[in-house]
Order: C-alpha cells, then sequence, then structure tokens
C-alpha cells in the first residue's frame, strides 16, 4: 500500500498556472520562468503524482482528466493559503490578532473597556482578550506567555531591573477622599488632607494600599486612626457612605462612589501609577503596539470634586 502523496504548492500553482492561460509559453510569462523550466516542473510534478498532467494537441499540450482532478481539490487550498497570506499581512502590520490582557479589578471598567471599545471602531480585526487577575498573578502569566499585555499599580509591579519585562507607564490615578455625605467637610472649599486627621480611617490591614494611605496622610502631617479594615472598594465606599469613616479612594473607583462625597484634594493630592509590562524580545504580537496605544488615549477619569455651598 502506497502512503500519501507529497503535494508540491508551487508546482501545482504552475499547473493551475497552465490551466488559466493555456499554453506553456503564457504560463512562462505570467510566473516570469522559462517554458523549460515550467514544462520540467510539470514533467516532476506527474512523477510524483503518478500520473499524466498532460498530454499533446497538435503543437500544443492540455490538461488530461487527471490533472483536472488534482485542480479541482488543490482549489480549496489555494483559497485557504491565500486567506493565510492575507490575515498574516495585517498581522504584521498590527492590523489583525489576538491580545490577551490581564488587569486588575479597578482598571477593567476604567480603563481597559473604553480602551477596547475604541479598538473595536478603529481596528476591527484585532480582539482583546481581557482577564481579571491580582497584579502577582499577572506577572505569573505574562512571564509564562498566558497572556500579553499585564496592567497593574507601580507599587505591585516587579521592578525595572527585572530582565523578563519592558514596563510602560500609562497614567496617572489621583487619589480622591471619601467622605459620608453628611461630613461637616463635604462641602468646604479648599479641602486638605491635614484637615482630616481627627477623623476614623478607613484603609485595608496591609499591603501596598495600607502603606499609600499611611504615607499620604503621614507627608500631611498625621497618623491616621484606622477604624475600619476593607480592601476592596465597594466594601470601602458603603463603609463611608454609611458614615463609618473616610478614605482615600483611586478616581478609576469613583463609579462606586454611591453616597460617599469624593472630595479633590488638590496640592496635597497623593496619586497612584498605572503601569503595562509586556515581555521582553521579539515575541509580542504586532498587535499589542496598537492596544498600549488605545490604552494610553483613554482619558484620565474627570473630577469628581463638589463645588461648595454657598
Amino acid at each position: 500500500m502506497s502512503g500519501p502523496t507529497d503535494w508540491d504548492i508551487k508546482k501545482l500553482r504552475i499547473l493551475r498556472t497552465l490551466a488559466e492561460r493555456g499554453t506553456v509559453t503564457a504560463t512562462a510569462g505570467a510566473l516570469h520562468m522559462t517554458p523549460s523550466a515550467v514544462s520540467q516542473a510539470l514533467a516532476s510534478l506527474a512523477r510524483q503524482l503518478g500520473v499524466d498532467l498532460l498530454e499533446a494537441q497538435g503543437r500544443r499540450v492540455r490538461l488530461t482528466a487527471a490533472a483536472h482532478l488534482v485542480l479541482r481539490h488543490a482549489e480549496p487550498v489555494f483559497a485557504r493559503l491565500e486567506a493565510a497570506d492575507a490575515e498574516l499581512s495585517g498581522y504584521r502590520a498590527g492590523e489583525t490578532g489576538e491580545v490577551r490582557l490581564g488587569a486588575f479589578s479597578t482598571a477593567v471598567p476604567a480603563l481597559v473597556v473604553p480602551a477596547v471599545a475604541a479598538l473595536r471602531a478603529t481596528r476591527p480585526g484585532i480582539t482583546v482578550r481581557v482577564r481579571e487577575t491580582e497584579a502577582a498573578e499577572a506577572y505569573e502569566l505574562l512571564a509564562a506567555g498566558t497572556v500579553d499585555l499585564a496592567l497593574s499599580l507601580a507599587a505591585h509591579a516587579p521592578t525595572g531591573h527585572d530582565p523578563r519585562f519592558t514596563r510602560i507607564t500609562l497614567l496617572e490615578d489621583p487619589l480622591d477622599v471619601a467622605l459620608p455625605p453628611d461630613h461637616p467637610l463635604a462641602d468646604a472649599p479648599g479641602l486638605r488632607l491635614a484637615d482630616l486627621a481627627g477623623d476614623p480611617w478607613i484603609f485595608g490591614g496591609s499591603g501596598p494600599w495600607s502603606e499609600i494611605t499611611r504615607t499620604a496622610c503621614e507627608a500631611a502631617g498625621f497618623v491616621p486612626e484606622q477604624a475600619h479594615s476593607a480592601a476592596g472598594w465597594t466594601a470601602i465606599l458603603a463603609l463611608v457612605g454609611a458614615g463609618m469613616g473616610v478614605a482615600l479612594v483611586p478616581r478609576m473607583a469613583a463609579p462606586r462612589a454611591g453616597a460617599a462625597v469624593l472630595r479633590d484634594l488638590g496640592r496635597d493630592r497623593p496619586a497612584r501609577h498605572v503601569l503595562a509590562a509586556l515581555r521582553r524580545g521579539p515575541g509580542a504580537a504586532p498587535a499589542v503596539g496598537h492596544v498600549l496605544a488605545a490604552l494610553r488615549a483613554v482619558p484620565e477619569p474627570p473630577t469628581t470634586d463638589r463645588p461648595p455651598r454657598k
């Protein structure tokens, strides 16, 4: 029993061109070959396939029934290869492709969703697959090749000297103070962090966010009294809205404010920085650059500061 036939795509293309052009000379001209080279390639293909592909017709040749059978099966292959060429061209230009993105929870609605919406309008051939992750997991997934791009806070990112990753600063996310709606300073003009030195504070028990809150308050001249410990913005803002304390909140979390009043701290305003990271080396898909550009183009969250009452 004979094994599978080795199909030579280049020679099949010559056969197809002969079927279209009608003569060996015309085929040679279309393919920038000599007539002798065309004849040799078709003779070699006939030997590979074990059938006659051409028969004499006077001074010309015509395709045999076997040749037409071969071409009937080869046409879908040509169509798929041409589609692959077109898609690969788009991939090289960064106009098509899939980008897998790992992002922390606050960044998904505030940053990733607007960027993906913009890409759909400008580069519909790019697919972004989003995975919500904690920072540590995001960098593990990036190192393993499971995601192509990771978003995190600068406080959570590996050092810039880590040889595995290239880091790109995307934006500065200001920190506003969240106050209960009936707080006596909810409408005060020129609110400063030091004005809240005597208030009960809500922040996580440990980790970068606890450090950010403590550092900002200490820079304003006081140590915050922690009344409640919470890590998620929904929980923190619910506690603030219920009058149980005040908290520093990133502006990207503003849509979750609920009953809490968010105030801009002006000159005292601390901020956190959002970074993107990708693996170093040539392995990144060209479309990653367009995703990064779309992320950079997302406008910073508008101030939620409420004007003082008159």
